[in-house]
Protein backbone atom coordinates (compact mmCIF):
# COMPACT_ATOMS: atom_id res chain seq x y z
CA UNK A 1 0.00 0.00 0.00
CA UNK A 2 0.99 3.64 -0.46
CA UNK A 3 -0.43 7.05 0.19
CA UNK A 4 -0.04 10.38 -1.54
CA UNK A 5 -1.83 13.70 -1.53
CA UNK A 6 -1.58 16.61 -3.92
CA UNK A 7 0.29 19.54 -2.42
CA UNK A 8 2.42 22.58 -3.05
CA UNK A 9 4.90 24.48 -0.92
CA UNK A 10 7.32 22.84 1.49
CA UNK A 11 7.91 21.74 5.03
CA UNK A 12 10.98 23.13 6.73
CA UNK A 13 12.93 21.20 9.34
CA UNK A 14 14.68 23.55 11.75
CA UNK A 15 17.36 23.06 14.37
CA UNK A 16 14.75 21.67 16.73
CA UNK A 17 13.67 19.21 14.02
CA UNK A 18 10.28 20.94 13.84
CA UNK A 19 7.99 20.37 10.89
CA UNK A 20 6.87 23.92 10.20
CA UNK A 21 3.37 24.66 8.94
CA UNK A 22 2.90 25.50 5.29
CA UNK A 23 0.24 27.81 3.92
CA UNK A 24 -3.35 26.75 3.38
CA UNK A 25 -5.49 28.22 0.65
CA UNK A 26 -9.00 29.28 1.51
CA UNK A 27 -9.99 30.00 -2.06
CA UNK A 28 -12.42 27.76 -3.86
CA UNK A 29 -11.09 26.72 -7.27
CA UNK A 30 -14.31 24.93 -8.12
CA UNK A 31 -14.27 25.56 -11.85
CA UNK A 32 -11.85 25.96 -14.71
CA UNK A 33 -11.56 28.98 -17.02
CA UNK A 34 -14.69 28.03 -18.90
CA UNK A 35 -16.66 27.31 -15.75
CA UNK A 36 -17.63 23.81 -16.86
CA UNK A 37 -15.60 21.73 -14.40
CA UNK A 38 -17.31 22.45 -11.11
CA UNK A 39 -20.21 20.05 -11.63
CA UNK A 40 -18.37 17.64 -13.88
CA UNK A 41 -17.85 13.91 -13.34
CA UNK A 42 -15.27 11.32 -14.31
CA UNK A 43 -15.09 7.53 -14.41
CA UNK A 44 -11.76 5.87 -13.59
CA UNK A 45 -10.64 2.27 -13.44
CA UNK A 46 -10.21 0.31 -10.22
CA UNK A 47 -10.52 -3.07 -8.55
CA UNK A 48 -12.56 -4.55 -5.72
CA UNK A 49 -11.01 -3.66 -2.33
CA UNK A 50 -9.93 -6.60 -0.22
CA UNK A 51 -11.53 -5.32 2.99
CA UNK A 52 -14.00 -2.71 4.25
CA UNK A 53 -12.44 0.72 3.91
CA UNK A 54 -10.68 1.31 7.23
CA UNK A 55 -7.30 3.07 7.05
CA UNK A 56 -5.49 0.83 9.56
CA UNK A 57 -6.83 -2.34 7.94
CA UNK A 58 -6.07 -1.59 4.28
CA UNK A 59 -2.77 -2.87 2.91
CA UNK A 60 -3.50 -3.13 -0.81
CA UNK A 61 -3.86 -0.65 -3.64
CA UNK A 62 -7.51 -1.12 -4.68
CA UNK A 63 -8.80 -0.02 -1.30
CA UNK A 64 -5.75 2.12 -0.65
CA UNK A 65 -6.41 4.59 -3.43
CA UNK A 66 -9.99 5.15 -2.20
CA UNK A 67 -8.64 5.86 1.28
CA UNK A 68 -6.01 8.17 -0.24
CA UNK A 69 -8.80 10.24 -1.75
CA UNK A 70 -11.27 10.11 1.14
CA UNK A 71 -8.81 11.00 3.91
CA UNK A 72 -6.20 13.67 4.54
CA UNK A 73 -3.44 13.00 7.06
CA UNK A 74 -1.16 15.09 9.21
CA UNK A 75 1.35 15.36 6.37
CA UNK A 76 1.16 14.82 2.63
CA UNK A 77 3.59 13.80 -0.10
CA UNK A 78 3.98 16.18 -3.08
CA UNK A 79 3.35 14.84 -6.55
CA UNK A 80 6.91 15.66 -7.59
CA UNK A 81 8.38 13.33 -4.95
CA UNK A 82 9.60 16.17 -2.74
CA UNK A 83 9.81 16.19 1.04
CA UNK A 84 6.62 15.66 3.07
CA UNK A 85 4.75 18.77 4.14
CA UNK A 86 2.04 19.56 6.62
CA UNK A 87 -1.60 18.97 5.74
CA UNK A 88 -3.96 18.64 8.73
CA UNK A 89 -0.96 19.30 10.98
CA UNK A 90 -0.31 22.93 11.86
CA UNK A 91 3.07 21.93 13.24
CA UNK A 92 5.02 18.85 14.30
CA UNK A 93 7.78 19.70 16.74
CA UNK A 94 10.46 17.76 18.57
CA UNK A 95 13.79 18.49 20.20
CA UNK A 96 14.96 14.89 20.55
CA UNK A 97 13.19 12.84 17.84
CA UNK A 98 11.48 10.94 20.66
CA UNK A 99 8.73 13.23 21.99
CA UNK A 100 6.68 14.95 19.31
CA UNK A 101 4.13 17.70 19.92
CA UNK A 102 1.57 17.78 17.11
CA UNK A 103 -0.79 20.72 16.64
CA UNK A 104 -3.59 20.35 14.09
CA UNK A 105 -5.48 22.96 12.10
CA UNK A 106 -8.78 23.97 13.67
CA UNK A 107 -10.86 24.38 10.52
CA UNK A 108 -11.04 20.81 9.20
CA UNK A 109 -14.05 18.51 9.36
CA UNK A 110 -15.09 14.94 8.79
CA UNK A 111 -17.66 14.22 6.12
CA UNK A 112 -20.38 13.97 8.78
CA UNK A 113 -19.72 17.59 9.75
CA UNK A 114 -17.93 16.90 13.03
CA UNK A 115 -14.61 18.65 13.62
CA UNK A 116 -11.31 16.80 13.34
CA UNK A 117 -9.74 17.00 16.78
CA UNK A 118 -6.58 15.69 18.40
CA UNK A 119 -8.54 12.89 20.08
CA UNK A 120 -9.62 11.61 16.65
CA UNK A 121 -6.00 10.84 15.83
CA UNK A 122 -5.20 9.40 19.25
CA UNK A 123 -8.33 7.22 19.33
CA UNK A 124 -7.72 5.99 15.77
CA UNK A 125 -4.09 5.07 16.48
CA UNK A 126 -4.99 3.28 19.69
CA UNK A 127 -7.69 1.31 17.86
CA UNK A 128 -5.27 0.35 15.08
CA UNK A 129 -2.56 -0.73 17.51
CA UNK A 130 -4.79 -2.80 19.82
CA UNK A 131 -4.11 -6.43 18.87
CA UNK A 132 -7.62 -7.90 19.32
CA UNK A 133 -8.98 -5.44 16.73
CA UNK A 134 -6.97 -7.26 14.07
CA UNK A 135 -5.89 -4.21 12.08
CA UNK A 136 -3.51 -5.41 9.37
CA UNK A 137 -1.39 -2.28 9.65
CA UNK A 138 -0.98 -2.44 13.44
CA UNK A 139 2.81 -2.89 13.22
CA UNK A 140 3.18 0.67 11.92
CA UNK A 141 2.42 1.88 15.46
CA UNK A 142 5.32 -0.11 16.92
CA UNK A 143 7.46 3.04 17.26
CA UNK A 144 5.09 4.42 19.91
CA UNK A 145 5.83 3.84 23.59
CA UNK A 146 3.45 1.24 24.98
CA UNK A 147 2.77 -0.60 21.71
CA UNK A 148 3.99 -3.91 23.15
CA UNK A 149 1.43 -3.62 25.95
CA UNK A 150 -1.51 -3.32 23.55
CA UNK A 151 -0.27 -5.66 20.82
CA UNK A 152 0.92 -9.05 22.07
CA UNK A 153 2.76 -11.71 20.08
CA UNK A 154 1.17 -15.01 19.09
CA UNK A 155 3.61 -17.61 20.54
CA UNK A 156 3.17 -20.16 17.74
CA UNK A 157 2.21 -17.95 14.81
CA UNK A 158 -1.14 -17.25 13.18
CA UNK A 159 -1.76 -20.89 12.24
CA UNK A 160 -0.81 -22.45 15.58
CA UNK A 161 -3.27 -23.64 18.23
CA UNK A 162 -2.19 -21.07 20.81
CA UNK A 163 -3.53 -17.54 20.85
CA UNK A 164 -1.78 -14.30 21.63
CA UNK A 165 -2.15 -13.40 25.32
CA UNK A 166 -4.61 -10.69 26.26
CA UNK A 167 -2.92 -7.27 26.05
CA UNK A 168 -2.02 -5.63 29.34
CA UNK A 169 -3.48 -2.30 28.20
CA UNK A 170 -6.01 -0.98 25.69
CA UNK A 171 -4.25 2.29 24.90
CA UNK A 172 -0.62 3.23 24.34
CA UNK A 173 1.00 5.25 27.09
CA UNK A 174 2.94 7.16 24.44
CA UNK A 175 -0.18 8.99 23.23
CA UNK A 176 -1.60 11.93 25.17
CA UNK A 177 -4.28 14.45 24.21
CA UNK A 178 -3.11 17.89 25.38
CA UNK A 179 -6.15 19.87 24.21
CA UNK A 180 -8.68 19.78 21.37
CA UNK A 181 -6.04 20.68 18.79
CA UNK A 182 -2.83 19.29 20.30
CA UNK A 183 -1.53 15.83 21.14
CA UNK A 184 1.79 14.46 22.25
CA UNK A 185 3.48 11.33 20.92
CA UNK A 186 6.27 9.68 22.89
CA UNK A 187 8.19 7.02 21.01
CA UNK A 188 9.98 4.05 22.54
CA UNK A 189 13.25 5.39 21.11
CA UNK A 190 14.33 8.42 19.07
CA UNK A 191 13.05 7.94 15.51
CA UNK A 192 14.00 10.54 12.94
CA UNK A 193 11.79 9.13 10.18
CA UNK A 194 8.60 9.24 12.28
CA UNK A 195 7.23 12.54 10.87
CA UNK A 196 7.76 11.27 7.31
CA UNK A 197 5.51 8.28 8.01
CA UNK A 198 2.54 10.34 9.18
CA UNK A 199 1.04 10.74 5.70
CA UNK A 200 0.53 6.99 5.39
CA UNK A 201 -3.11 5.93 5.65
CA UNK A 202 -2.62 3.99 8.89
CA UNK A 203 -2.16 7.31 10.68
CA UNK A 204 -5.42 8.88 9.46
CA UNK A 205 -7.99 10.16 12.00
CA UNK A 206 -11.32 8.42 12.64
CA UNK A 207 -14.56 10.25 13.48
CA UNK A 208 -16.42 9.63 16.73
CA UNK A 209 -19.03 7.74 14.67
CA UNK A 210 -16.49 4.99 14.00
CA UNK A 211 -16.56 3.95 17.64
CA UNK A 212 -20.38 3.67 17.76
CA UNK A 213 -20.56 0.74 15.32
CA UNK A 214 -18.59 -2.26 14.18
CA UNK A 215 -15.48 -1.63 12.12
CA UNK A 216 -16.96 -3.61 9.22
CA UNK A 217 -20.15 -1.52 9.22
CA UNK A 218 -18.12 1.67 9.16
CA UNK A 219 -15.85 0.35 6.39
CA UNK A 220 -18.80 -0.27 4.10
CA UNK A 221 -19.95 3.35 4.50
CA UNK A 222 -16.75 5.15 5.52
CA UNK A 223 -16.52 8.71 6.80
CA UNK A 224 -13.24 10.44 6.04
CA UNK A 225 -11.90 13.98 6.17
CA UNK A 226 -10.53 14.33 2.64
CA UNK A 227 -11.58 16.23 -0.49
CA UNK A 228 -14.15 13.61 -1.55
CA UNK A 229 -16.76 11.75 0.47
CA UNK A 230 -18.33 8.34 0.08
CA UNK A 231 -21.59 7.87 -1.84
CA UNK A 232 -21.98 4.14 -2.51
CA UNK A 233 -20.21 0.83 -3.03
CA UNK A 234 -21.71 -1.89 -5.21
CA UNK A 235 -19.44 -4.90 -4.86
CA UNK A 236 -17.49 -5.76 -8.01
CA UNK A 237 -19.29 -2.98 -9.91
CA UNK A 238 -18.38 0.53 -8.73
CA UNK A 239 -17.50 2.82 -5.84
CA UNK A 240 -18.94 6.33 -6.11
CA UNK A 241 -17.46 9.43 -4.49
CA UNK A 242 -18.47 13.09 -4.55
CA UNK A 243 -16.84 16.39 -3.67
CA UNK A 244 -16.84 17.37 0.02
CA UNK A 245 -17.84 21.03 -0.24
CA UNK A 246 -16.78 21.83 3.32
CA UNK A 247 -13.17 20.76 2.72
CA UNK A 248 -10.82 23.57 3.78
CA UNK A 249 -7.29 22.53 2.80
CA UNK A 250 -5.27 23.21 -0.37
CA UNK A 251 -6.29 20.25 -2.47
CA UNK A 252 -9.96 21.05 -3.09
CA UNK A 253 -11.78 19.26 -5.89
CA UNK A 254 -12.28 21.10 -9.19
CA UNK A 255 -14.93 18.61 -10.33
CA UNK A 256 -17.83 17.08 -8.44
CA UNK A 257 -18.21 13.32 -8.91
CA UNK A 258 -15.83 10.38 -9.28
CA UNK A 259 -16.93 6.85 -10.12
CA UNK A 260 -14.35 4.10 -9.63
CA UNK A 261 -15.48 1.39 -12.02
CA UNK A 262 -14.38 -2.05 -10.89
CA UNK A 263 -12.98 -4.18 -13.70
CA UNK A 264 -12.10 -7.88 -13.75
CA UNK A 265 -10.09 -7.45 -16.95
CA UNK A 266 -7.78 -4.52 -17.68
CA UNK A 267 -8.13 -5.13 -21.42
CA UNK A 268 -11.83 -4.32 -21.06
CA UNK A 269 -10.91 -1.16 -19.17
CA UNK A 270 -8.50 -0.18 -21.94
CA UNK A 271 -11.15 -0.72 -24.58
CA UNK A 272 -13.45 1.61 -22.63
CA UNK A 273 -10.65 4.19 -22.38
CA UNK A 274 -9.99 4.20 -26.11
CA UNK A 275 -13.72 4.42 -26.90
CA UNK A 276 -14.28 7.28 -24.46
CA UNK A 277 -16.28 5.36 -21.88
CA UNK A 278 -13.51 5.58 -19.26
CA UNK A 279 -11.70 8.78 -18.31
CA UNK A 280 -8.53 7.39 -16.73
CA UNK A 281 -6.66 4.09 -16.58
CA UNK A 282 -3.66 3.99 -14.26
CA UNK A 283 -1.87 1.15 -16.07
CA UNK A 284 -2.72 0.14 -19.61
CA UNK A 285 -2.53 -3.63 -20.25
CA UNK A 286 0.62 -5.33 -21.49
CA UNK A 287 -1.17 -6.04 -24.77
CA UNK A 288 -1.22 -2.28 -25.48
CA UNK A 289 2.54 -1.86 -24.97
CA UNK A 290 3.62 -3.90 -28.00
CA UNK A 291 4.75 -1.57 -30.76
CA UNK A 292 3.73 1.38 -28.58
CA UNK A 293 0.11 0.72 -29.52
CA UNK A 294 -1.08 2.69 -26.49
CA UNK A 295 0.73 5.79 -27.75
CA UNK A 296 -0.84 5.42 -31.17
CA UNK A 297 -4.29 4.91 -29.66
CA UNK A 298 -4.07 7.76 -27.15
CA UNK A 299 -1.63 10.26 -28.65
CA UNK A 300 -1.00 13.15 -26.25
CA UNK A 301 -3.25 11.44 -23.70
CA UNK A 302 -0.64 8.71 -23.15
CA UNK A 303 1.31 9.40 -19.96
CA UNK A 304 4.56 7.59 -19.11
CA UNK A 305 5.89 7.89 -15.57
CA UNK A 306 8.34 6.24 -13.19
CA UNK A 307 7.02 5.11 -9.82
CA UNK A 308 8.66 3.88 -6.57
CA UNK A 309 7.31 0.37 -6.97
CA UNK A 310 8.76 -3.08 -7.60
CA UNK A 311 7.29 -6.22 -9.12
CA UNK A 312 7.98 -9.06 -6.70
CA UNK A 313 7.28 -12.78 -6.37
CA UNK A 314 7.15 -14.04 -2.78
CA UNK A 315 7.74 -17.40 -1.09
CA UNK A 316 5.26 -18.88 1.41
CA UNK A 317 8.02 -19.72 3.87
CA UNK A 318 5.43 -21.38 6.11
CA UNK A 319 5.41 -24.14 3.45
CA UNK A 320 8.23 -26.56 4.35
CA UNK A 321 9.22 -26.90 0.69
CA UNK A 322 10.50 -23.30 0.75
CA UNK A 323 12.38 -23.14 4.05
CA UNK A 324 15.85 -23.64 2.54
CA UNK A 325 17.38 -20.27 1.54
CA UNK A 326 19.62 -21.98 -1.02
CA UNK A 327 16.51 -23.15 -2.88
CA UNK A 328 15.05 -19.66 -2.79
CA UNK A 329 18.31 -18.16 -4.02
CA UNK A 330 18.56 -20.75 -6.79
CA UNK A 331 15.10 -19.86 -8.08
CA UNK A 332 15.88 -16.15 -7.97
CA UNK A 333 19.17 -16.52 -9.84
CA UNK A 334 17.56 -18.65 -12.55
CA UNK A 335 15.43 -15.69 -13.70
CA UNK A 336 16.65 -13.47 -16.54
CA UNK A 337 15.11 -10.15 -15.53
CA UNK A 338 16.51 -8.25 -18.49
CA UNK A 339 14.82 -10.63 -20.91
CA UNK A 340 11.48 -10.23 -19.15
CA UNK A 341 11.61 -6.43 -19.12
CA UNK A 342 12.67 -6.37 -22.78
CA UNK A 343 10.35 -9.00 -24.25
CA UNK A 344 7.28 -8.82 -22.04
CA UNK A 345 7.25 -5.13 -21.11
CA UNK A 346 8.98 -3.87 -24.28
CA UNK A 347 11.50 -1.88 -22.26
CA UNK A 348 8.87 -0.13 -20.13
CA UNK A 349 10.22 -1.68 -16.91
CA UNK A 350 13.76 -2.02 -15.55
CA UNK A 351 15.29 -5.23 -14.16
CA UNK A 352 15.31 -5.17 -10.35
CA UNK A 353 18.78 -5.26 -8.83
CA UNK A 354 18.06 -4.00 -5.29
CA UNK A 355 15.73 -4.76 -2.39
CA UNK A 356 14.31 -1.26 -2.17
CA UNK A 357 13.28 0.74 -5.21
CA UNK A 358 16.17 3.13 -6.04
CA UNK A 359 13.79 6.12 -6.09
CA UNK A 360 13.43 5.75 -2.32
CA UNK A 361 15.55 7.81 0.11
CA UNK A 362 18.08 5.53 1.80
CA UNK A 363 17.87 2.80 -0.84
CA UNK A 364 21.13 1.35 -2.14
CA UNK A 365 21.20 0.37 -5.84
CA UNK A 366 22.57 -3.05 -6.73
CA UNK A 367 22.38 -4.67 -3.29
CA UNK A 368 20.34 -7.69 -4.45
CA UNK A 369 23.05 -10.23 -5.31
CA UNK A 370 20.27 -12.83 -5.50
CA UNK A 371 18.88 -10.85 -8.45
CA UNK A 372 21.91 -11.66 -10.60
CA UNK A 373 21.20 -14.04 -13.50
CA UNK A 374 23.55 -17.00 -13.16
CA UNK A 375 22.22 -20.37 -14.30
CA UNK A 376 25.28 -22.39 -13.28
CA UNK A 377 25.28 -20.96 -9.75
CA UNK A 378 21.51 -21.50 -9.56
CA UNK A 379 21.89 -25.17 -10.52
CA UNK A 380 24.64 -25.61 -7.93
CA UNK A 381 22.51 -24.05 -5.18
CA UNK A 382 19.51 -26.17 -6.16
CA UNK A 383 21.60 -29.35 -5.86
CA UNK A 384 22.95 -28.23 -2.47
CA UNK A 385 19.36 -27.61 -1.32
CA UNK A 386 18.38 -31.17 -2.26
CA UNK A 387 16.44 -30.20 -5.38
CA UNK A 388 12.72 -29.58 -5.71
CA UNK A 389 10.15 -32.26 -6.44
CA UNK A 390 6.63 -31.87 -7.76
CA UNK A 391 4.93 -28.88 -9.35
CA UNK A 392 5.97 -25.33 -8.46
CA UNK A 393 2.93 -23.08 -8.81
CA UNK A 394 3.39 -19.35 -9.26
CA UNK A 395 0.09 -17.59 -8.50
CA UNK A 396 -1.08 -14.19 -9.71
CA UNK A 397 -4.37 -12.26 -9.84
CA UNK A 398 -5.82 -12.63 -13.31
CA UNK A 399 -7.80 -9.37 -13.34
CA UNK A 400 -4.70 -7.34 -14.26
CA UNK A 401 -1.80 -7.77 -16.70
CA UNK A 402 0.32 -10.29 -14.82
CA UNK A 403 -0.26 -13.43 -16.89
CA UNK A 404 2.45 -12.73 -19.47
CA UNK A 405 5.34 -11.95 -17.15
CA UNK A 406 4.43 -14.59 -14.58
CA UNK A 407 4.32 -17.23 -17.32
CA UNK A 408 7.70 -16.01 -18.57
CA UNK A 409 9.21 -16.37 -15.08
CA UNK A 410 7.74 -19.85 -14.71
CA UNK A 411 9.16 -20.89 -18.09
CA UNK A 412 12.62 -19.61 -17.18
CA UNK A 413 12.62 -21.54 -13.88
CA UNK A 414 11.50 -24.65 -15.77
CA UNK A 415 14.10 -24.26 -18.53
CA UNK A 416 17.03 -23.28 -16.35
CA UNK A 417 16.45 -25.50 -13.32
CA UNK A 418 14.30 -28.35 -14.63
CA UNK A 419 11.58 -27.61 -12.06
CA UNK A 420 7.98 -28.13 -13.18
CA UNK A 421 7.04 -24.47 -12.73
CA UNK A 422 3.58 -23.30 -13.82
CA UNK A 423 1.93 -19.86 -13.56
CA UNK A 424 -1.65 -20.06 -12.30
CA UNK A 425 -4.17 -17.21 -12.27
CA UNK A 426 -6.61 -16.47 -9.43
CA UNK A 427 -9.73 -14.76 -10.86
CA UNK A 428 -9.79 -11.59 -8.73
CA UNK A 429 -7.37 -9.57 -6.63
CA UNK A 430 -9.70 -9.69 -3.62
CA UNK A 431 -9.79 -13.51 -3.57
CA UNK A 432 -6.05 -13.64 -4.27
CA UNK A 433 -5.32 -11.42 -1.26
CA UNK A 434 -7.69 -13.38 0.98
CA UNK A 435 -5.70 -16.54 0.31
CA UNK A 436 -2.42 -14.74 1.00
CA UNK A 437 -3.65 -13.26 4.28
CA UNK A 438 -4.97 -16.66 5.38
CA UNK A 439 -1.51 -18.17 4.71
CA UNK A 440 -3.02 -20.70 2.34
CA UNK A 441 -0.80 -20.17 -0.67
CA UNK A 442 0.48 -23.47 -2.02
CA UNK A 443 3.22 -21.97 -4.13
CA UNK A 444 5.03 -18.74 -4.91
CA UNK A 445 2.86 -15.68 -5.58
CA UNK A 446 2.96 -12.18 -7.00
CA UNK A 447 3.54 -9.63 -4.24
CA UNK A 448 4.48 -6.28 -5.77
CA UNK A 449 5.21 -3.36 -3.46
CA UNK A 450 4.40 0.32 -3.88
CA UNK A 451 5.96 2.47 -1.19
CA UNK A 452 3.75 3.97 1.51
CA UNK A 453 6.12 6.77 2.49
CA UNK A 454 9.49 7.91 1.13
CA UNK A 455 12.07 6.10 3.22
CA UNK A 456 13.91 2.78 2.94
CA UNK A 457 12.34 1.75 6.26
CA UNK A 458 9.11 1.18 4.33
CA UNK A 459 10.86 -1.45 2.21
CA UNK A 460 12.13 -3.40 5.21
CA UNK A 461 9.86 -3.24 8.26
CA UNK A 462 6.49 -4.13 6.65
CA UNK A 463 7.95 -6.80 4.35
CA UNK A 464 10.79 -8.52 6.20
CA UNK A 465 10.53 -7.90 9.94
CA UNK A 466 8.79 -10.65 11.93
CA UNK A 467 5.13 -9.71 12.23
CA UNK A 468 5.40 -6.93 9.62
CA UNK A 469 2.07 -5.81 8.18
CA UNK A 470 2.85 -7.22 4.72
CA UNK A 471 5.24 -10.02 5.71
CA UNK A 472 2.71 -12.46 4.27
CA UNK A 473 5.17 -15.31 3.71
CA UNK A 474 6.04 -15.30 7.45
CA UNK A 475 9.77 -14.79 6.91
CA UNK A 476 11.63 -14.37 10.19
CA UNK A 477 15.26 -13.67 11.03
CA UNK A 478 16.00 -12.39 14.57
CA UNK A 479 19.16 -10.64 13.35
CA UNK A 480 17.18 -8.73 10.72
CA UNK A 481 14.60 -7.82 13.38
CA UNK A 482 17.31 -6.52 15.73
CA UNK A 483 19.04 -4.44 13.06
CA UNK A 484 15.73 -3.05 11.79
CA UNK A 485 14.80 -2.07 15.34
CA UNK A 486 18.10 -0.26 15.74
CA UNK A 487 17.60 1.42 12.38
CA UNK A 488 14.05 2.55 13.14
CA UNK A 489 15.21 3.97 16.47
CA UNK A 490 18.25 5.77 15.10
CA UNK A 491 18.40 9.49 15.98
CA UNK A 492 19.31 10.56 12.43
CA UNK A 493 18.26 9.46 8.96
CA UNK A 494 21.86 8.75 7.95
CA UNK A 495 22.35 6.44 10.94
CA UNK A 496 18.99 4.80 10.24
CA UNK A 497 19.82 4.15 6.60
CA UNK A 498 23.21 2.67 7.50
CA UNK A 499 21.59 0.17 9.87
CA UNK A 500 18.94 -0.75 7.33
CA UNK A 501 21.74 -1.44 4.83
CA UNK A 502 23.14 -3.99 7.30
CA UNK A 503 19.73 -5.62 7.64
CA UNK A 504 19.33 -5.77 3.87
CA UNK A 505 22.61 -7.71 3.54
CA UNK A 506 21.07 -10.47 5.66
CA UNK A 507 17.80 -10.32 3.72
CA UNK A 508 19.82 -10.72 0.53
CA UNK A 509 21.31 -13.96 1.87
CA UNK A 510 17.92 -15.30 2.98
CA UNK A 511 16.00 -14.33 -0.22
CA UNK A 512 12.48 -14.26 1.30
CA UNK A 513 11.11 -12.79 -1.94
CA UNK A 514 12.24 -12.41 -5.55
CA UNK A 515 12.38 -8.81 -6.89
CA UNK A 516 11.77 -8.92 -10.65
CA UNK A 517 11.36 -5.40 -12.07
CA UNK A 518 11.22 -1.74 -11.09
CA UNK A 519 7.97 -0.05 -11.92
CA UNK A 520 7.38 2.07 -14.96
CA UNK A 521 3.79 3.19 -15.49
CA UNK A 522 1.86 3.80 -18.70
CA UNK A 523 -1.40 5.64 -18.05
CA UNK A 524 -4.05 7.14 -20.27
CA UNK A 525 -6.89 9.62 -20.01
CA UNK A 526 -9.90 10.65 -22.11
CA UNK A 527 -10.48 13.69 -24.33
CA UNK A 528 -12.84 14.94 -21.62
CA UNK A 529 -9.95 15.81 -19.31
CA UNK A 530 -8.24 19.16 -19.86
CA UNK A 531 -5.66 18.86 -17.11
CA UNK A 532 -4.52 16.22 -14.62
CA UNK A 533 -1.55 15.15 -12.50
CA UNK A 534 -0.32 11.87 -11.12
CA UNK A 535 0.72 11.49 -7.50
CA UNK A 536 4.25 10.51 -6.57
CA UNK A 537 3.19 6.84 -6.62
CA UNK A 538 1.35 7.05 -9.94
CA UNK A 539 -2.26 7.31 -8.78
CA UNK A 540 -4.55 9.88 -10.36
CA UNK A 541 -4.58 13.04 -8.28
CA UNK A 542 -8.33 13.58 -8.53
CA UNK A 543 -8.03 17.06 -7.02
CA UNK A 544 -5.93 18.16 -10.02
CA UNK A 545 -8.49 17.13 -12.65
CA UNK A 546 -10.03 19.86 -14.80
CA UNK A 547 -12.46 19.10 -17.62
Amino acid sequence: MRVSKRASGAIAVGAAFALVASGCSSSDSGSDDTGNSADGAIVIDGGEPENPLIPASTTETNGGKIIDWMWTGLVEYPNNGGAPQNAVAESIETTDSKVYTIKIKQNTKFHDGTPVKAKNFVDAWNWGAYGPNGAQNSSFFADIDGFSEVNTVDPDGPDGPQKAPEPAAKTMKGLKVVDDWTFEVTLAAPTAVFPTKLGYSTFMPLPDAFFTQSAEEFGKKPIGNGPVKFVSWENNVAIKLTRFDDYQLRDKMKIKDVTVKIYQDDNAAYSDLVSGNLDFQQQVPVSALAGDKWKTDLGERAVASTTPSTGIIAFPIYDKRFTNPKLRRAISMSINRQEITDKIFFGNRKPADSWANPLTPGAQPGNCTACQFNVEEAKKLLAEAGGFTGKLSLYYNADASHKEWMEAVAQQIKTNLGIDAVAEGVPTFAVFRQNINAHKMKGMYRAGWQQDYPDVENWVNPLYVTGGSSNDGLYSNPQVDALAKEASGAPSLDASHAKFAEAVKLIDQDVPTVPIYFGGQQSGYSTKIKKMELTNVGELDITSVEL
